[in-house]
This record gives C-alpha cells, sequence and structure tokens, in this order.
C-alpha cells in the first residue's frame, strides 16, 4: 500500500467516533440461537471458545471458530447458531457464566457500536455490511492478545460483564476495519479513490487544500484525463459525481477540525467558505446537523462528568 493511502486510512480510523457496548458474556449450550437485530444499531458477535455459524437470509452460513469474531457495521437480520442448516427454532437458552472446559459448548461476547456524528456515518458506510475477523490471519495476530484480555475478566453474570469487554472489544473493531481498508476492496468512496493510482495524486491534492477553488475541470486536468473521461471514471470509481465527492470531503474534513476543537469560523475557511449561512447549509446537509450543534455536542460530551 502506498504512503497516501496509509494516511488516509490513518485519517479515516481517526475520525470515526464510536460508543461500544456489551450486552452479554458467557456461554451457550446445546441448542441455541443468538441475535443482536433489531436495534438500530451496529453489532458485534466475538466467539471465545467453541464454535457456531453465521446466518444471514440469502448467504450461505459463516462458520466461526474460537477467537474468531464478527462485526455488523450495519442493522442486518441475521442470527447465530451452532447448527449449520436450518431446521426448527430451538427453544429458548439461557447463557449461562463461561465455562470453556464445559462439552459442546459456546463462549460469547456480543454487544452495541453507536456511531457517534455524521462523520463516522460517512465513513462506516464504505464499508461492507458486516466484517469478519479470523484468528488465523496473519495480519491480525496482534488481535489474539485483545481476546486473552477478554477471557481473562472475571466470569460471572452474563448480562451484567466487565466494562472492560466494551473497550476491549472497540479496539478490535479498529484492528478489523484497518486490515479491511487496507487490503479488501471498498466498493465507493474515500477508499476506492485511493487505491486507484490515476486519482491518488488528484486525492493527495484535494486533501491538502480543500479551500482551494476545485472545479471538475480542474480535477480532470490533475489525472491527465478530458473531462467527459475523467466524469465517467471517477464516478465508477466513487459511485458518485466529482463535485459532490469534494463536498462531502471538505466537510469531513472540517468536521475533523471542529473534532479537534478549531472554531466554525476557522474550520469553515480551511475547507473554502467564506460565508458562515451556506457552510453551515453545506455542513448540515452532509453531516446531519448544524455545525455550531455539532461542536457543541463534542464539547458536550468529552466535558467530565460531575460526581454526584
Amino acid at each position: 500500500m502506498s504512503t497516501n493511502t496509509d494516511q488516509l486510512v490513518h485519517w479515516l480510523l481517526g475520525s470515526v467516533d464510536l460508543e461500544t457496548t456489551v450486552f452479554h458474556v458467557g456461554q451457550y449450550c446445546g441448542r441455541w440461537r443468538a441475535s443482536t437485530a433489531g436495534r438500530a444499531v451496529g453489532s458485534f458477535h466475538l466467539v471465545l471458545h467453541g464454535g457456531c455459524f453465521l446466518h444471514i437470509e440469502g448467504q450461505e452460513p459463516v462458520a466461526l471458530q474460537p477467537r474468531d469474531g464478527v462485526f455488523l457495521l450495519r442493522d442486518i437480520p441475521h442470527f447465530l447458531s451452532p447448527e449449520r442448516e436450518l431446521g426448527a427454532a430451538p427453544p429458548q437458552v439461557t447463557m449461562q457464566p463461561l465455562a470453556p472446559d464445559a462439552d459442546g459448548s459456546t463462549g460469547m461476547a456480543c454487544g452495541f457500536f453507536h456511531f457517534r456524528g455524521g462523520l463516522s456515518g460517512l465513513i462506516v458506510d464504505s464499508f461492507p455490511d458486516y466484517l469478519i475477523l479470523r484468528a488465523d490471519d496473519p495480519a491480525l495476530k496482534a488481535a489474539s492478545t485483545l481476546f486473552d484480555l477478554i477471557l481473562a475478566e472475571p466470569a460471572g453474570d452474563p448480562e451484567q460483564p466487565s466494562p472492560l469487554v466494551a473497550r476491549l472489544a472497540e479496539v478490535l473493531f479498529f484492528y478489523v476495519i484497518r486490515h479491511v481498508a487496507r487490503e479488501d476492496a471498498i466498493a465507493s468512496g474515500l477508499l476506492a479513490i485511493a487505491r486507484r493510482a490515476e486519482f491518488k495524486p488528484l486525492l493527495e491534492s484535494l486533501m491538502a487544500a480543500p479551500g482551494e477553488p476545485w472545479s471538475t475541470d480542474d480535477m480532470a486536468r490533475m489525472t491527465h484525463m478530458s473531462r467527459a473521461s475523467f466524469y465517467k471514471h471517477f464516478v465508477g470509481a466513487s459511485g458518485q459525481p466529482p463535485a459532490q465527492f469534494l463536498l462531502s470531503l471538505r466537510m469531513k474534513i472540517a468536521a475533523q477540525r471542529l473534532h479537534a476543537g478549531e472554531s466554525v469560523e476557522r474550520a469553515a475557511e480551511h475547507v473554502g467558505y467564506r460565508s458562515h449561512a451556506a457552510f453551515s447549509r453545506a455542513f448540515k446537509k452532509v453531516i446531519g446537523e448544524q455545525p455550531g450543534a455539532y461542536r457543541r455536542g463534542l464539547r458536550e460530551r468529552d466535558s467530565p462528568r460531575s460526581l454526584n
């Protein structure tokens, strides 16, 4: 991977803002089904011991082994089961405390991701509906240490897991999305553009100087293409017209600068806006809220909570 693309991956990961909660940590025995669908948020399932299958409608079951995991970036219908073939729904089974030595059991840590702010959602939209972490993937070897730490937490009530498990699952998630961003084909968006050799210099220039008055003709000249050819190939790679892509990129950069504590006026100027009203309209269109409200929300969330 080129240095420019790797820098872009780091930039994107640094812009993802999420809150992780753990639903339960324990084990199932016998016939069972488990799902985190229907909550309108992303979710995850980590296999701590044993094995199971991920079932998603219209797709082949995905086998999951110890220390594998699945991260569902969107709320899609799914369930996990020890059975590959669908049969009659099993009786409702209560999750038990972890006991890895129990024969035929499957230990799980399951929970939810809430992506905070429009910027995180825009970035996550570049990724597939779900990502699989494989224990035997050499590129994710370091993730095994995180599973060790999860398993080292005291086993107790499955419905009241250690809060550290949520933080460890969060780190696992970032390992996985970094790996996918570097290695796998992303259908559209920033990463898809970054992988196209003819667009890399243009993307580097757009990110370095987002406030310049870029036109489609300017972008075409930088890629040494005719305007028509550039437009066709750019839309094919990114899934959106150049002007729309530029608007989205500018607002993502502005949101990141607001997140770093910069004023609305300075963030707007950096991405080429002299009019506060025009910047506010563009920011709300892309991020989903006014820049002032976005910045206040960041301050309120990051401020120390008073102790009662």
